[in-house]
């Protein structure tokens, strides 16, 4: 069974954990099929060591399991650690990019509106002002058309309002945010020019925080999730409308 590899990294065992975790999440590796350690040193030109190595990360993810007499046994996805940043990572490079943005934009509906509630009830002074001055940049930034600077801004703002929850559970899901923030520019499901209503609505959203008004904090948030999974349906839609038309 070929493996397809990832990218390639000077660490051997970084390496093969990604290509085994890419593949697990692919359906290369098929939920329940037997991992043949020797098959793998073969074809990766690693140790054995290194084999034991990467396949303990991954059980320690979910995706593997070891059972006596039949071996190393690849788990189906409902047994995955999805809250993982490499697993996010791996999903949203397979073929079902798109479900796994979904679904991870249905959670952030459930938590980043009322983290942003939350906020406006009790962010310290200092906080609400850095939120109010974040959005100020991402606006400008979004203008400019500065896409890797609006990422990390952008990360840094949905951080930032998660933290001034005041609420450590929501604030630890910040690497889950940023990869969804990440993956849908990475993976070309982002407008080049963020829009207008979706910077104003960052603006709203650091407002009603700063000024104590906890439903306009969530209805903004609520909008900004919204929205971003109604431009990934429309921009993949439309690639594949092109791709069947056999438009460039």
């Amino acid at each position: 069974m070929t493996i397809p590899k990832a990218a390639l990294s000077p660490d051997l065992h970084s390496s093969l954990v990604d290509n085994l975790g890419l593949a697990i999440a692919e359906g290369t590796l098929a939920p329940n099929s037997i991992l043949r350690l020797d098959e793998l040193e073969t074809q990766h030109k690693v140790s054995r060591s290194v084999i034991r190595e990467a396949t303990r990360v991954l059980s320690s993810m979910g995706m593997l399991e070891s059972r006596r007499r039949l071996g190393t046994v690849v788990q189906p996805e409902a047994s995955w650690n999805l809250y993982d940043p490499q697993v996010i990572r791996w999903r949203l490079a397979s073929a079902k990019r798109l479900e796994q943005l979904r679904a991870l934009n249905e959670l952030r509906g459930a938590i980043e509106p009322q983290a942003a509630r939350l906020a406006a009830e009790r962010a310290s002074l200092d906080a609400a002002s850095d939120l109010v001055s974040m959005a100020a940049r991402l606006w400008a930034v979004g203008q400019r058309g500065d896409q890797d600077e609006f990422l990390r801004l952008d990360i840094e703002f949905h951080a930032a309002v998660l933290n001034a929850s005041g609420n450590l559970m929501f604030s630890q899901l910040h690497n889950l945010v940023a990869e969804v923030l990440a993956g849908r520019t990475q993976h070309g499901l982002m407008p080049h020019l963020p829009d207008h209503e979706a910077l104003q609505l960052h603006v709203d959203v650091a407002s009603a925080i700063q000024h104590r008004d906890p439903g306009a904090a969530l209805a903004a948030m609520s909008r900004i999730v919204e929205q971003s999974t109604e431009e990934m349906g429309d921009i993949w839609s439309s690639s594949h409308q092109e791709e069947s038309s056999g438009q460039p």
